[in-house]
């Protein structure tokens, strides 16, 4: 029995809970020795506890061990195995950032660039159905107002893109420098641009590379010149005729405007090798003498018209894409080829149309998102899902891969239709 006794007391002293064994130690009983005296300081006035040689502190485990046989309780000290408890290691220190600067910039990569004033970014901000979206240009002491709030051109130099920052009215704002793309669809303009998605496909038709001379007519905003001049590259050139004074002067500002942009966020020249020109093409033979075009590129009303004046430039295999806006002009574009009988066959004749979608987590109307749930396929299985075993919380099925359901729809607003592409090679009769 007194060992059994024995066997409980330690098992619940050393294994449950240490803290007890500490509170009655504070408060034990002590067995002292008739050396142990017991004085009050006089000049402090606290009591002190002068303990000699052959006294001894018993915690009330020692105590009842003492009254024991001692063979017993060595023979439970004897099958016991020591428990050693490891001292707690130091945490390490989180250092915290010397500075403002050096806990949100990340480390510098080769070719990064801080923002500088001058050069054109792009502000977005998306959130549901509410959308926006601005260019402008980083200015000293100049504003990003909309509203959503205002940003200080200041805080923006200096810094790298592709981050958030927040409002006056605390509505984070991502800032990024534009794409040609974006360019294109957000500088101010005069007519209608030519759309990216058609002059890519228009690109691919003329299969322009680095180094070709290329004929535009028909400058509009500057649009197609832009995206002529990057294929072109530095080896090549682009020549732009425009009837309009008020077309030529808009796409030679958005033309210097995007390379001024780029000089400063490239840290290089964008190649100046657009040459813009105030001329009619049907009657430019004066300014296309002595010349060659790999491609030919049309943005006009009656294409038809000019065919004749720009044949003789084109290289044999030479493409000419025709931009137009209705199938209307098409027809006439056809109906003159096989009247005037030119060396020219159609190849292809398209519309490209894009679809946005919007693929997203399904979300309750909370804002929280819907958790997607294995199917019960029987009484019995559901009942055996219902363990108390069962710790997993909806957090941890959420955060798991392919438990949140996703919707997929087309994006309420659509880029409809832009224009009819038509490409004709050159032959020779």
């Amino acid at each position: 029995m007194a060992a059994l006794l024995h066997r409980m007391l330690t098992a619940s002293s050393r294994i449950r809970n240490r803290k007890i064994l500490v509170k009655f130690t504070k408060t034990s009983y002590f067995r002292t020795s008739p050396s142990l005296s017991v004085r009050s300081d006089e000049n402090d006035g606290s009591e002190s506890h002068q303990l000699t040689s052959g006294q001894a502190v018993l915690s009330p485990l020692d105590r009842i061990s003492s009254l024991l046989p001692q063979d017993d309780v060595r023979q439970e000290q004897d099958g016991e195995a020591d428990i050693q408890v490891p001292a707690s290691e130091p945490l390490e220190e989180t250092q915290a950032p010397s500075s403002p600067e050096e806990g949100r910039r990340s480390p510098s990569l080769p070719g990064e660039r801080v923002l500088m004033f001058g050069e054109f970014l792009m502000a977005e901000h998306r959130k549901s159905r509410v959308q926006f979206k601005k260019m402008f240009q980083l200015q000293s002491g100049g504003r990003l107002l909309s509203s959503l709030g205002v940003i200080p051109h200041n805080q923006l130099a200096g810094h790298p893109a592709g981050r958030f920052l927040k409002t006056n009215r605390g509505v984070p704002i991502f800032i990024r420098r534009p794409s040609l793309e974006d360019y294109v669809l957000n500088m101010r303009r005069g007519p209608a641009v030519t759309y990216p998605k058609d002059a890519a496909i228009m690109l691919l038709m003329m299969d322009v590379m680095e180094g070709d001379c290329v004929l535009e007519s028909g400058s509009g905003s500057g649009a197609m010149s832009l995206f002529l001049s990057r294929a072109v590259g530095s080896k090549g050139s682009v020549l732009s005729l425009e009837l309009r004074e008020d077309h030529h002067r808009r796409a030679v500002l958005n033309y210097k405007r995007w390379r001024t942009s780029w000089a400063l966020r490239g840290g290089h020249q964008w190649p100046d090798n657009v040459d813009f020109h105030i001329s009619d093409l049907c009657t430019a033979s004066e300014l296309l003498a002595g010349r060659g075009f790999h491609s030919v590129a049309l943005d006009l009303i009656n294409p038809h018209l000019a065919l004749a004046t720009v044949l003789p430039h084109l290289l044999p295999g030479g493409v000419c894409a025709v931009y137009l806006a209705n199938i209307t002009q098409v027809v006439e574009l056809l109906e003159g080829l096989r009247c005037v009988a030119l060396p020219l066959r159609c190849e292809r004749i398209v519309e490209v149309p894009i679809r946005d979608w919007v693929v997203a987590p399904a979300r309750q109307k909370d804002g929280q998102h819907c958790i997607r749930k294995a199917p019960i396929l029987d009484v019995d299985q559901s009942r055996e899902a219902e363990t108390p075993d069962q710790t997993d919380s909806d957090d941890d099925l959420g955060s798991a891969f392919g438990n949140i359901p996703y919707i997929a729809r087309p994006h309420p607003e659509q880029t409809r239709h832009t224009a009819f592409l038509v490409k004709l090679r050159k032959f020779v009769e």
